[in-house]
């Protein structure tokens, strides 16, 4: 990875509706330009767009939630898509499913945070499962992006991104 160059990180989930909404728009906003995320899930339905609890939680944290959408991971399987340097499963279900080739080689990692879409109770309720799974989201990618990643090696870069799915 040249020093100039932003790390691409690929967040996955099922649909692509929360989890990986959370996390891409995140990532893009604290990354300062040495990261840029992207978000795709396994199986979105069709029509799947992203929670606007997500995007509500989002826009309160003063994240900019322009340009995210629900899509499919095979978009990032064909020969015209961004080079992944790390790819980041975000829920169990798409750590457990049998990914595609990722061209590179990218490493990987599996961050698991609960479904804050399945949270019951008010709609206040349901905002703070979506305002708690994005606090756990920003504590490690904050640490991600404090990572000196220039001149890192894969095997380096995928070892960094295991270790933090142990921090809380």
């Amino acid at each position: 990875m040249a020093e100039h160059q932003s790390v691409n990180v690929l967040f996955l989930c099922t649909h692509n509706s929360a989890r990986s909404i959370l996390a891409e728009a995140m990532l893009n906003h604290l990354g300062r330009g040495r990261f840029k995320a992207f978000s795709a899930g396994s199986s979105p339905r069709e029509n799947q767009q992203p929670n606007p609890l997500a995007l509500e939680v989002l826009r309160g944290a003063g994240v900019s939630t322009d340009d995210l959408r629900s899509k499919s991971w095979d978009e990032f399987g064909r020969e015209d898509a961004p080079h992944m340097d790390l790819v980041i499963t975000v829920c169990d279900n798409a750590a457990g499913e049998v990914c595609p080739y990722w061209p590179g080689h990218p490493a990987t990692a599996h961050w698991g945070y609960a479904d804050p879409s399945e949270a019951s109770g008010s709609t206040e309720q349901k905002l703070e499962a979506f305002r708690q799974t994005l606090h756990a989201i920003r504590r490690r990618l904050e640490l991600l992006i404090d990572l000196p990643i220039s001149g890192v090696d894969h095997l380096r870069l995928q070892a960094q991104a295991r270790e933090l799915a142990a921090k809380p």
